[in-house]
C-alpha cells in the first residue's frame, strides 16, 4: 500500500498525551513498515522516503491485527490454564494415589520376597548345621569305636606279651618245648591284630557343608561386594609376544603376528598367548570380573608362580599342568582345565562377563556368570601359594573390569 494522497493526520485528542512524531519529518507515525518492523510517517513511506518499496500498511490495521492476536493468545492461555487446573485437580491426585498404592505394593513385594529368601536361607542354614552336627557325631562315634577297639587290642597284646614273657622267664627248655603249640597260637593271635590304618571314616567330611543354594547366594553376595575392589592389572613383563597390552594394563588383544617390540625376559611367556597379573594372593577371599564377550577363545583362572614360561610344551600351557586352574572357551566349547584334565561344561549361553572367586581359606575356586546369576564351576583343591590371576587370549580381546 502507498502512503501517497493520505490526508492530514488528525491531531491528538484534547487531554490525551501527545503521540510520538517521526524524528526525521516531524509527522505522526501513522504507518507501519513491515520490512523494518517499526511505525513510520507518511513521508518515510512515500516517494523518496526511506521505506519506499517496503511492505507498508496503516498503523491502526497492524495494531488491530496485534489486538486480535492478543485476544487469541489470551483465549489459548485461558484454555491452557483451565487444562492445567483440571490436571492439577483431577489427574495429579489420582497419580499420587496410584504412586502410594504402587509403592505400598512394591514394599510388600520386597518384604515378601526377602522374607521368602530369608526363610529359605534359615531352612538351609538349619539343614546344613544339622548335617554338620550329624557328621560331627558320626566322626565322633567312629573315633570312640576305634578307641574301644584299639583299647581291647592293646589289652590283648599286653596279655599275650605278659604270657610270652612269663614262659620265657619261668620255663626250662623241656617245658618251653611243651608250650610250643601255645606259643604258636599266642603269636598267631598277636599277628591277627593289625596295625592302625588311615580311614576316611575317622575324618570329618567337609562335603557335608556343600550346598548349591548356599554357593549361589554366597557367590552373588561376594561378587557384589568384592568385585571391582581388587585393582588387578597385567604384569607387562609376562605378556606373550602374541598379545598386546593396553595402557591401563587391563586389556589383552590377540595378534597372530609375533611382536618384535617385546623384550624377552625370564618372566615372559614366549610361545603360548598367556599373561599373569601383577597381583598375587596367599590368603583370604578375592574376586574379580573379566569382560569376555568379544572373544571366542580365551582362558581365565589362577596359576602358581612356579608356572614355566618358556617353550611350547604342556608345562607352559594353561590348564595342562599342575600349576594352573582355568575356565576355558574355544568356539562354543567350555571346559575347566587343570593338570591335563578337561571337564566339559554344558553352558546354555556364552557369558559376556566371567566372575572369578578365590577363597583360599576354604581352598575353593569358583567361576560365575554375573548376568544370569549362575555358578558355572566350582573346584576344590589344596592350592599352593602364592596364586596369580592368569589369562590367555587366542581371539580378539578380553578386559579386566574395574
Amino acid at each position: 500500500m502507498s502512503a501517497e494522497g493520505a490526508g492530514p493526520t488528525p491531531g491528538p485528542e484534547p487531554g490525551s498525551e501527545p503521540r510520538p512524531l517521526c524524528p526525521e519529518h516531524g509527522q505522526a507515525l501513522s504507518w507501519f513498515c513491515g520490512s523494518e518492523r517499526r511505525p513510520v510517517c507518511a513521508a518515510c513511506a512515500g516517494l523518496g522516503g526511506r521505506c519506499q518499496g517496503h511492505r507498508i500498511r496503516r498503523a491502526e490495521e497492524h495494531a488491530e491485527e496485534l489486538r486480535n492476536k492478543i485476544v487469541d493468545q489470551c483465549e489459548r492461555l485461558q484454555l491452557q490454564s483451565a487444562g492445567i487446573t483440571k490436571y492439577a485437580a483431577e489427574v495429579l491426585p489420582g497419580k499420587n494415589q496410584r504412586a502410594v498404592t504402587m509403592a505400598s505394593a512394591a514394599r510388600e513385594l520386597v518384604i515378601q520376597r526377602l522374607s521368602l529368601v530369608r526363610s529359605l536361607c534359615e531352612s538351609e542354614e538349619q539343614r546344613l548345621l544339622e548335617q554338620v552336627h550329624g557328621e560331627e557325631e558320626r566322626a565322633h562315634q567312629s573315633i570312640l569305636t576305634q578307641r574301644a577297639h584299639w583299647a581291647e587290642a592293646l589289652q590283648k597284646l599286653d596279655t599275650i606279651r605278659t604270657s610270652l614273657v612269663g614262659m620265657l622267664t619261668h620255663l626250662d627248655d623241656l617245658q618251653l618245648i611243651e608250650k610250643e603249640q601255645e606259643i604258636f597260637e599266642r603269636t598267631e593271635e598277636a599277628e591277627g591284630i593289625l596295625d592302625p590304618q588311615e580311614s576316611e571314616k575317622l575324618n570329618f567330611n567337609e562335603k557335608c557343608t556343600r550346598s548349591p543354594l548356599l554357593t549361589q547366594l554366597w557367590a552373588i553376595a561376594v561378587l557384589g561386594s568384592l568385585s571391582g575392589t581388587e585393582d588387578i592389572r597385567i604384569d607387562e613383563r609376562t605378556v606373550s609376544p602374541f598379545l598386546q597390552l593396553s595402557d591401563d594394563r587391563r586389556t589383552l588383544t590377540f595378534s597372530a603376528k609375533k611382536s618384535k617390540a617385546c623384550v624377552d625376559g625370564p618372566e615372559r611367556f614366549d610361545h603360548w598367548p598367556n599373561a599373569l597379573a601383577a597381583t598375587s594372593f596367599q590368603a583370604g577371599l578375592h574376586a574379580w570380573m573379566v569382560n569376555v564377550q568379544n572373544s571366542g577363545a580365551y582362558k581365565v583362572g589362577v596359576a602358581s608362580g612356579q608356572l614355566p614360561r618358556k617353550g611350547s610344551g604342556s608345562d607352559c600351557r594353561l590348564g595342562h599342568n599342575a600349576f594352573s586352574w582355568v575356565f576355558s572357551r574355544y568356539d562354543q566349547e567350555f571346559r575347566f582345565l587343570h593338570n591335563g584334565q578337561h571337564e566339559p561344561l554344558g553352558l546354555l549361553r556364552c557369558p559376556a562377563q566371567l566372575g572369578v572367586l578365590l577363597d583360599l581359606q576354604a581352598q575353593e575356586l569358583l567361576f560365575y556368570d554375573p548376568a544370569s546369576g549362575t555358578v558355572l564351576y566350582i573346584h576344590h583343591a589344596s592350592f599352593p601359594g602364592p596364586l596369580f590371576p592368569v589369562f590367555a587370549v587366542a581371539d580378539q580381546t578380553i578386559s579386566i573390569i574395574h
